[in-house]
């Protein structure tokens, strides 16, 4: 008999019937399963084998890219996959990560393990999130998208108006709310703030509903249009989003050659806008100057979204002042590689810092971001949350940023290539095996808690 791809467990589907999650593949009998959280998913993966069952997705992260790949558009893929220049900071990601080794120890009486970390004051059940993606719609494969035309220059825009089918920021979210994994929703995403909350609060608590923990990505506000980043602050707020990441590498587009290549960029599209066309001051400043709704000209109001949130200017600090007033939550800065800015942050008054450099999407001929990670935690000390996003792919991974001086670290791609390659349930196949693969590696290295990861458990070996 030929297994069957439907693991059971991994979002209770198989064969497109709902099972019950707790099955007979997480037997109460097994002692082992009551000292397991997270790595428990091995277990069910052997125990579904038994009934010829396989799991969704292939468990190796460096296949991620290539399930997703071969379904999904090719556009949308290179749009994904694609960085900055010739991709030198993209590579340099994952060479950082080479260059140092775990020391593994033995006999360390580590048989009860956590994940758990307190970010912000809020015990998070594990040291990863999802990091800020925007366009979640166009990655997944199964939703089909009527197109509308418009004329513009002579020539045809197809402009994205709809994916009714698509899981996208939605599905992502529910993965996240099953696992208690916090989500940080993109300016960019296709879905609005509210819908993508009340995803992540259904699947929160193992389907019982209950708020997750969110934060709203945040695109540098600009003295530009204020009414309409405090209308985005207000709806946030309402909507259950504890924190901002506001991000500092990208003020304007940055030049990606894939993009350039396939003439797609899917804001010119509709479909990163929603946070925009659903904001209801941004809808009446759009009516008032152009005297028609903005879903009547996707294209006018795509850039008219464009210029409020990118208008091409540079900051100063100072400038958070005044986000500071308009939002009583915390505030943390994505995209620090130095210490100096490091130091600038915490003297501006942030809550947390994100060393990121945004995947390698922003600038071509950077150093790996992990690179900047120790220095950045020294310098900083505990006057804010050192937190670490750009090239995690594997457990190991998470476990050197975490010794390197992190508190938790984001993941982007690897979800999007699961969201791209199954939808809801790979995004949830790759967050369920990033956690078995941290939890087993730490405990087989003699490690009992995250929290306890230093550097003197790595080793370094220039390449």
């Amino acid at each position: 008999m030929e297994p069957n791809h439907g693991l059971v467990g991994a979002n209770g589907v198989t064969n497109g019937a709902k099972v019950p999650v707790h099955s007979s593949a997480h037997p109460e009998s097994d002692a082992r399963s009551h000292r397991k959280t997270f790595s428990a998913y091995q277990h069910t993966i052997y125990m579904n084998g038994v009934r010829g069952l396989l799991p969704p997705l292939t468990t190796d992260p460096n296949g991620w890219e290539a399930a997703a790949k071969a379904v999904m558009e090719p556009r949308d893929f290179d749009y994904a996959k694609g960085g900055a220049g010739a991709g030198e900071t993209i590579r340099k990601n994952r060479e950082a990560f080479q260059k140092w080794s775990i020391v593994p120890r033995m006999v360390r009486g580590n048989t009860e393990r956590s994940l758990k970390v307190t970010i912000l004051g809020q015990e998070w059940p594990s040291p990863v999130a999802i990091a800020p993606v925007g366009v979640n719609k166009i990655f997944h494969p199964y939703g089909k998208s009527p197109l509308l035309y418009h004329e513009v220059l002579g020539g045809f825009y197809q402009i994205l108006t709809d994916i009714p089918n698509s899981d996208g920021e939605s599905g992502v979210a529910r993965a996240a709310g099953a696992l208690g994994i916090p989500y940080v929703l993109s300016t960019f995403a296709s879905e609005d703030p509210e819908t993508v909350a009340a995803a992540q609060d259904s699947a929160s608590g193992g389907g019982g509903g209950g708020p997750g923990v969110r934060w709203l990505q945040l695109y540098w506000p600009q003295s530009v249009d204020r009414d309409v980043t405090r209308s985005v602050l207000r709806r946030a707020r309402d909507a259950g989003y504890a924190a901002l990441v506001v991000t500092l590498d990208i003020f304007s587009m940055s030049w990606r050659p894939l993009d350039l290549d396939n003439a797609y960029l899917p804001l010119y599209r509709g479909a990163s806008t929603a946070l925009g066309f659903t904001d209801p001051v941004f809808r009446r400043k759009f009516r008032e100057r152009f005297g028609h709704e903005v879903d009547e000209d996707v294209l006018k109001g795509a850039l008219e979204w464009e210029n409020t949130i990118f208008p091409d200017m540079a900051h100063s600090w100072h400038e958070l002042e005044w986000l500071k007033g308009e939002w009583d939550g915390k505030i943390l800065v994505k995209g620090i590689q130095h210490a100096t800015d490091a130091e600038l942050a915490v003297q501006a008054g942030v809550d947390g810092i994100i060393v990121s450099n945004h995947g390698g999407r922003q600038y071509d001929g950077a150093q790996g971001s992990l690179e900047a990670l120790h220095e950045v935690a020294l310098a900083v000390g505990d006057r804010a949350e050192v937190l670490f996003d750009s090239g995690v792919r594997t457990g190991a991974d998470i476990t050197k940023a975490l010794a390197l001086g992190a508190k938790a670290v984001f993941v982007g791609r690897p979800v999007v290539y699961g969201l791209g390659a199954r939808g809801e349930e790979g995004a949830l196949h790759v967050l369920r095996c990033l956690l078995a693969d941290l939890e087993i590696n730490l405990a087989i290295t003699g490690v009992r808690n995250v929290t306890d990861l230093v550097p003197d458990m790595l080793r370094r070996s220039d390449l």
